[in-house]
């Protein structure tokens, strides 16, 4: 038996095991490491989202909800001021690594609809200090508006569950909620948005 050989073996065997487990901690303790992971995960199509045309009335909140946010510019708007309109509403927050992988998509579904006042995109940051989320959008190039929320939004919106996305179709009716992650820039959930 040769003892080198033994011993170099050994040694790859620990050095294997530290590197996994070294890396297995980074990711657990890493919100950018999750993050990067979990956008991966969201380019290559895993999370989709549906807005599905045939959900049974008793799964959309039928009648109007409203509560009121700060936008970008920190005036005070009502939702129910939005009737008429397709609302996108995503509730998010820097510490979130499943908000921050989303957020690609979020950014490229908000760039293809961006001029057009049929649709209102509003990304509530539920960050304590709103700066946070102003300065993480800008180091990533995100240009979505940066919006808050003025108080209690209703329990059927948003029950504290990050991220959290919303539809509101044109009668301010809910006809998607989506708690998780999800992969918003594809083409048919574009599509399904136009159809509203």
């Amino acid at each position: 038996m040769d003892l080198k050989n033994i011993t170099s073996k050994s040694f790859l065997g620990k050095a294997g095991n530290v590197l996994f487990y070294g890396l297995l901690i980074f990711f657990v303790f890493s919100t950018d490491a999750k993050s990067w992971a979990l956008e991966k995960l969201v380019s290559i199509g895993l999370f989709k989202a549906e807005i599905k045309k045939d959900t049974p009335a008793q799964e959309l909140v039928q009648n109007s909800v409203s509560f009121s946010y700060y936008d970008a510019s920190g005036q005070q708007v009502s939702i129910s001021a939005l009737k008429g309109k397709v609302v996108f509403i995503n509730f998010w927050a820097t510490w979130c690594p499943p908000c921050r992988a989303e957020m690609p998509s979020l950014n490229a579904l908000y760039n293809k609809f961006k001029g057009d006042d049929r649709y209102v995109f509003l990304f509530i940051s539920e960050d304590e200090d709103l700066s946070k989320a102003k300065t993480y959008l800008q180091k990533e190039g995100f240009d979505i508006p940066l919006a808050s929320s003025t108080g209690t939004v209703p329990s059927q919106i948003y029950s504290g569950t990050l991220p959290t996305t919303i539809v509101l179709n044109k009668d301010g009716q809910v006809v998607l909620k989506k708690e998780g992650i999800g992969a918003y820039n594809t083409p048919a959930f574009i599509k399904q948005l136009k159809d509203l």
